[in-house]
């Protein structure tokens, strides 16, 4: 990666702050939440201060999870990227065909062509984190309970725990995409044609518009929440009504890659289809 000297600070200092606030966590670490004496919903949230507010709690299994997730893909992206060659293996094929996809269906969609590479790396990031995200939610890995207000970590007694079923990640991601959306939008119309954009067709259309667009963001970050955390719902009642079938296996799979993959390539073309309609 290629990072200017004010991208490489930006990371730094967000990484300098997840590092402290981590740090300053530990050792009130077993203050954990459980929603249920079965460890069931359980999530690793710490609270800064006596009182808890939006502003003072941290779901630490959401960090670090993104965390593992942003680097696999690094370290994946690196070892293909390194390797690509005019003959390519598999793997290269595989992702040449993927991003090949992913850029036509941009190109498609996004009538200023100079914004067509800039959309088209915003939707595939998000495609491929959501994406992994995801799919590691229907694969057996570390669960994480609490016992007497401790945490206990044991393995392949539940999937993985996956950051989509975090609402504040997919409301992030939404937010993120809201603001790029109009930023485009003034760099292409210009702040003035911006503005008047809100009061099309009509000045009374004001209240209207406004509605729509901050509804834009609530429904896009719910609709993955609610598929994500509803089918890791539906799986854990199915399981414990067939526990002694194969079936538990085969739902994990089922809800965790490939209704995980479709939820991600909806995000992601939301993602596209919005910032389309704002630059048109």
């Amino acid at each position: 990666m290629s990072l200017s000297k004010g991208e490489k600070i930006f990371v730094g200092i967000i990484l300098a702050a997840i590092i402290v606030t981590w740090l300053f966590s530990l050792p009130n670490i077993g203050g954990m939440e459980q929603l249920s004496e079965m460890g069931i919903g359980t999530k690793w949230i710490y609270t800064f201060g006596e009182e808890a507010g939006f502003f003072t709690r941290i779901n630490w299994l959401t960090v670090i999870m993104g965390g593992i997730i942003c680097l696999v893909v690094i370290i994946f992206a690196h070892g293909v990227s390194k390797k690509f060659s005019m003959i390519p293996n598999r793997k290269q094929s595989a992702v040449e065909l993927f991003l090949d996809f992913m850029y036509k269906t941009v190109e498609d969609s996004i009538t200023v062509k100079e914004y067509v590479k800039p959309v088209f790396v915003i939707s595939t990031t998000l495609f491929i984190f959501i994406g992994v995200a995801n799919i590691i939610s229907g694969i057996p890995g570390l669960n994480v309970s609490v016992i007497n207000g401790e945490p206990h970590f044991s393995l392949f007694l539940d999937t993985w725990y996956t950051p989509t079923s975090d609402l504040n990640t997919n409301a992030t991601y939404a937010l993120m995409t809201l603001v790029i959306s109009h930023a485009f939008a003034i760099k292409v119309k210009g702040f003035g044609n911006w503005i008047k954009s809100f009061f099309q067709p009509v000045f009374i259309m004001f209240p209207m518009n406004l509605v729509g667009e901050i509804s834009k963001p609530i429904s896009h970050s719910l609709r993955l929440f609610g598929n994500i955390y509803g089918g890791g719902i539906l799986v854990l009642i199915l399981s414990y009504m067939v526990k002694y079938l194969i079936l538990p296996v085969v739902l994990w799979g089922f809800f965790g890659m490939f209704i995980g993959l479709i939820q991600a390539m909806v995000f992601s073309m939301l993602t596209i289809a919005y910032i389309a309609g704002q630059i048109e």
